[in-house]
């Protein structure tokens, strides 16, 4: 019977009450369409992250700290076993989906055909492996992240990929087919011209003293030290040229096989890597991956260390602190007009019924009566206004997904499709849902409270 009269006393003036409950609506939509695109964002650079770094890097104890200005000093002896060590361990097995060496190293990449150099910072990776990282997508985005196949070979370790950039600046526009390229600047104007002829001259003397045939593809060459404080260049066939998304990245990456980049850092000596790449199938079981391996690392007292994507690129927590950060702004701005929209509405509803209340309370209904009658109106605005709101938020995220509209995300190179996220995002609506029903009941404790307070003598004489 309450909830009938509840009902009722709610349509007693509908414009009023539907204006309050479109303004739950909207509030709930919005917070649905933003939460979505927000776990969209999250989750595409998570995948992005994962992609290029895997979920868990072991290290050699203190290269996270001390070793990335010089990798080559912090290689991991015995990497081959580390790497069996993982993939061998039962707890680990059904977890992972990849695990494999890298090399990180930097140096100076010259095209002595053109006079031009430039400092890089290099990558090692195993091609097959790489591809395989660069397929994981669990989450099943549809952003463009551009295409999974690394450009390298597995039988040949010579190919190299660079940033877009680099390939601009070491003059490989015309034989990599790059389009927005200017022209290149006169030779007198290089400014490091002395250092590319110096580079020339090693890889010269490299290739006589190895007497390789000549190769047409297009190719520069890398200058770096190696382990030992030696100078060592090797010549690399650039395969194609992608864009990092970020100009800093852009203009001095270089990708390589992973037997190239470990003949560049350490020559004739002993071949390390720097880290082991562990790649999971779902992120929820990196916690427990990485507490088996840092056991696995203390029972084999192994002089490593194990780091997870969120240590390594601090990026992904930036992202995920603001984006946090701007729902709930947006979140407490939305509370905030629906508690004043259901307690002008409540106001009103009181004002307009004070000799109801008055007769209400003369016939024996106790306050706490009055009190949960104007609550329980409260309620049924909000859940009517949070439920139509939802159901509205998910209609739209399906419209967008499906029109065809397209954006930049961030980090990224070429523009994506914009979509909302609906599918396994219960929580958050049933969040939304909660959260506004919470605040259109404790907007009406006010309204109800004077409601019940009202005295019955002059409730009953109100005109």
């Amino acid at each position: 019977m309450l909830l009938k009269i509840a009902f009722r006393n709610i349509l007693r003036n509908r414009r009023r009450s539907v204006m309050s409950m479109g303004a739950i609506a909207v509030g709930a939509t919005a917070m649905v369409l933003f939460g979505g695109f927000v776990a969209t964002i999250i989750l595409g650079v998570q995948t992005d992250t994962v992609r290029r770094t895997g979920h868990l890097a072991i290290y050699r104890n203190g290269y996270f700290t001390f070793g990335s200005g010089n990798p080559a000093a912090w290689g991991m002896p015995g990497y081959k076993d580390v790497l069996a060590m993982v993939r061998a361990d039962p707890v680990l097995a059904p977890m992972t989906n990849v695990v494999t060496p890298t090399v990180a190293l930097f140096g100076i990449a010259g095209n002595f055909a053109v006079e031009v150099s430039r400092t890089f910072m290099g990558a090692g990776v195993v091609p097959g492996e790489r591809d395989m990282m660069r397929r994981w997508n669990p989450y099943n985005l549809n952003y463009n992240r551009g295409t999974t196949d690394s450009g390298l070979d597995d039988a040949d370790p010579s190919k190299g990929v660079l940033g877009a950039g680099l390939a601009r600046v070491l003059g490989l526009c015309e034989a990599l087919a790059l389009g927005d390229c200017p022209p290149p600047q006169p030779k007198a104007a290089v400014s490091d011209a002395p250092v590319a002829a110096d580079i020339a001259a090693l890889a010269d003397s490299e290739k006589a003293a190895n007497a390789e045939p000549v190769d047409t593809r297009p190719h520069i060459d890398l200058l770096a030290a190696t382990a030992g404080g030696a100078p060592n260049v090797i010549n690399m066939v650039v395969s194609r040229a992608d864009r990092q998304g970020v100009k800093e990245i852009d203009d001095a990456m270089v990708i390589m096989h992973f037997d190239l980049a470990q003949q560049l850092l350490y020559g004739r000596g002993e071949k390390r890597a720097v880290a082991v790449v562990v790649q999971l199938h779902n992120t929820r079981d990196m916690p427990a991956a990485r507490a088996r391996i840092a056991e696995l690392i203390k029972a084999r007292h192994l002089d490593l260390e194990v780091r997870d994507f969120t240590e390594i690129v601090p990026f992904y927590g930036q992202v995920l602190g603001m984006f946090g950060a701007i729902f709930s702004f947006i979140a407490v701005i939305m509370g905030v007009i629906v508690l004043f929209t259901v307690v002008n509405t409540m106001g009103m509803s009181v004002m307009e019924r004070t000799a109801e209340i008055g007769t209400a309370r003369a016939i024996g209904l106790r306050r706490s009566g009055i009190r949960r009658q104007f609550l329980l109106e409260g309620w049924i605005l909000g859940a009517i206004g949070a439920t139509a709101g939802i159901l509205l938020g998910i209609l739209l995220a399906t419209i967008v997904n499906r029109a065809g509209l397209t954006w930049l995300p961030p980090g990224q190179s070429a523009p994506s499709p914009l979509s909302v996220m609906i599918d396994g995002m219960w929580k958050l609506h049933a969040g939304i849902w909660l959260g506004l029903m919470v605040m259109t009941t404790l907007a009406a404790i006010i309204p109800a409270n004077r409601a019940a307070r009202l005295p019955v003598v002059d409730a009953l004489r109100h005109v």
